[in-house]
């Protein structure tokens, strides 16, 4: 307890210049407690230390899966000509569907997929001949044929996959599992996020922290790059030692901790943490991210496109002990196919199988396969319908569609060679028993070992989660 004459005087101006200043340091001074142990680093104002938000963390019981990969497929591909097959679309064929639900642009008839399905391993389940390379992995997959959305629009739809809400930015499932379970390596992001060429800047929310600590949003990388200075923005400095960019950092830390106690942003903290997370990755990021160090023939396995190699620079991530690694498809040639479907779904499927195939491959190869979980899908699927132009004719394309769709699960804490759901006879509609993305979210938490009820956060005066006050755990894909 301090004295009397050390005690700071709340009415007197010269005390304390403010009522925030006060409240900093009573109630809610112990931020700025935190913030010191955050920047504490053998004795001085520097990296964080063990204390770090991002330190390990135990989950609510056992866990299955210890990392997540995400195949995120921009754009909403088509589940009726990849994991849903409609063979009754052919009787529809250019002939109009009594049944067309609401969707953003008009469609007509029918539209057959133009792609051949087959029955595939023991289970005998129906992949896209597009997918064939994947669909070698189909009994250690399970395919769930009943998503479904809430609006036909890439924005809300995106956030919605990627943050559990389709209104408001919120954080992130990466941001979530880094927040539940920290990270393993303080040396590398616990949350990346790989985009050959980048988004466009409103959509990077779909990696944000929100209102979590900073410490927990995601690492961009774009992955079109080899170099690793072009890889990671700012990753090397092109001027001063290492020791010399460590003293710079601990005064920078200073200064922005006296900055801090004034205040209460988080954003600070998330500039601060970010510092110090870009000067650790110089010791270990530059091997991580070479895929050179791999044997030839892995690298061969993966492809030699920039999603093979993006893929294998996330295996060697995960094996590092980053906890959630999410790959974008589709940013310069989204799946957001409304003309043109045949050639472009070849085309961008072309791009990703084989480096998913051989992902699978490699993770098991390597003991990973049974604790890394694996999710693959976009953010809606497409109609069965054709798409009409502006003048009625139909575009060999389909359209948004919310109402029902398909995702995939592998790896850890899934029953392969499941499906689970169903559309209805044509693809339109979740029929038999429809999946939310809540759902989805509360599975793959179950997966990581947590009641995605009891992994919350408190802001606002409310404890917020992933799955807001919805889902449930879909216990017929998990083992």
């Amino acid at each position: 307890m301090p004295s009397d004459a050390t005690l700071p005087n709340y009415l007197n101006p010269k005390g304390f210049g403010s009522r925030r200043q006060m409240l900093r340091d009573s109630a809610l001074g112990i931020g700025a407690l935190g913030l010191g142990s955050l920047l504490l680093n053998d004795g001085s104002v520097a990296a964080a230390d063990a204390s770090l938000a991002s330190a390990p963390k135990s989950p609510h019981f056992l866990p299955r899966a210890k990392r997540i990969i995400h195949f995120f497929l921009n754009g909403g591909p088509s589940h009726v000509d990849t994991f849903d097959p409609k063979p009754l679309l052919a009787k529809y064929n250019n002939r109009t569907v009594s049944e067309n639900l609401l969707t953003e642009r008009k469609t007509g008839a029918g539209f057959p997929s133009p792609f051949r399905f087959r029955k595939y391993g023991q289970s005998g389940i129906e992949v896209s001949e597009i997918f064939s390379k994947t669909a070698q992995h189909i009994d250690d997959i399970a395919v769930i044929r009943s998503m479904y959305a809430q609006v036909p629009n890439h924005e809300p739809s995106l956030m919605l996959m990627n943050c559990g809400d389709s209104v408001q930015p919120r954080p992130s499932m990466g941001s979530w599992v880094l927040y539940g379970l920290g990270s393993e390596n303080q040396n590398l992001p616990g949350f990346v996020a790989m985009c050959p060429g980048g988004l466009p800047i409103k959509d990077t929310e779909n990696w944000q922290s929100g209102f979590l600590p900073g410490a927990f949003q995601g690492t961009f990388v774009d992955s079109q790059h080899q170099e690793l200075s072009r890889l990671i923005e700012n990753i090397e400095h092109p001027q001063i030692t290492t020791p010399a960019q460590r003293k710079q950092l601990n005064l920078l830390a200073k200064l922005n901790q006296e900055h801090r106690n004034s205040r209460i942003d988080s954003r600070l903290d998330a500039r601060i943490q970010s510092f110090e997370l870009a000067f650790r990755m110089q010791q270990d990021a530059a091997e991580a991210f070479d895929v050179s160090l791999e044997p030839k023939h892995i690298q061969e396995m993966y492809g030699n496109g920039v999603h093979g190699r993006q893929t294998l620079i996330a295996r060697r991530l995960l094996e590092r002990g980053v906890r959630f690694v999410q790959l974008w498809h589709g940013a310069g040639q989204p799946w957001d196919n409304h003309a043109g479907i045949e050639s472009a779904h070849r085309s961008l499927a072309g791009q990703i199988d084989q480096p998913i195939s051989a992902l699978i491959t490699d993770l098991k190869q390597r003991g990973l396969f049974e604790d890394t979980l694996i999710l693959c899908g976009g953010e809606f699927g497409r109609t069965p319908t054709v798409e009409l132009s502006a003048d009625g004719k139909p575009q060999s394309g389909r359209d948004h569609n919310h109402w029902g769709f398909s995702v995939w699960l592998a790896g850890g804490g899934i029953r392969g060679g499941t499906v689970y759901g169903a559309t209805d006879e044509l693809g339109f509609k979740a029929a038999e028993n429809p999946v939310s993305i809540h759902d989805l979210h509360a599975t793959m938490l179950h997966c990581m070992g947590f009641d995605h009820r009891k992994l919350t956060f408190r802001y606002a005066g409310r404890d917020f989660r992933l799955t807001d006050v919805h889902g449930e755990v879909i216990k017929e894909v998990c083992t």
